[in-house]
């Protein structure tokens, strides 16, 4: 005879992440296994860990901790939930930077400054709010099937280059 325990699997989350990158990882392999325990889709999942990376990633690089920042300890709080239409809501919060996050136009060479196109691409919504305190958070929303038609223009900052151009010499 099996024993069948029933689990409830939360449809909201949060998390200390320390400030930096060694807690980008956790903070992925802890929202896939929830989410995934939760029953939300495999591209939601996928798209949802690539957006909480890039949150992280820029919070680490450009937003204070929460904390006590002046000594450069703390952490940012990362935060998902699933609504009820299924939708899912990511949201990372820092201690706030010099400047705010808006999306960039990178050279085709340029080694970063995509992160919030991939998440403008990959999300239905987003946006930033301010705390009267000077914390920031920037939020998520995705759902299912809302991945862009023109993915690949949002993410190259729209610059136009097209690879299979540059090499029509190879045909």
């Amino acid at each position: 005879m099996a024993l069948v325990v029933a689990q409830e699997v939360p449809t909201s989350s949060s998390m200390a992440v320390p400030h930096g990158p060694a807690g980008v990882g956790e903070a992925r392999h802890r929202m896939r296994d929830e989410l995934y325990r939760s029953g939300v889709s495999e591209s939601v999942v996928d798209d949802a860990v690539l957006i909480l990376s890039e949150l992280l990633s820029n919070a680490c690089r450009y937003g204070r901790p929460l904390g006590r920042a002046e000594r450069g300890e703390g952490d940012v709080l990362a935060a998902w939930r699933v609504d009820s239409s299924g939708g899912l809501r990511v949201e990372v919060t820092d201690g706030g930077g010099p400047t705010r996050p808006v999306p960039s136009t990178p050279s085709v060479t340029a080694r970063g400054g995509r992160g919030l196109n991939i998440i403008s691409a990959l999300a239905q919504d987003w946006g930033v709010r301010d705390s009267a305190t000077g914390e920031v958070t920037v939020w998520v929303v995705v759902t299912e099937g809302h991945r862009r038609e023109d993915f690949a223009a949002r993410v190259g900052g729209g610059s136009g280059f097209d690879f299979l151009d540059a090499h029509d010499d190879l045909d």
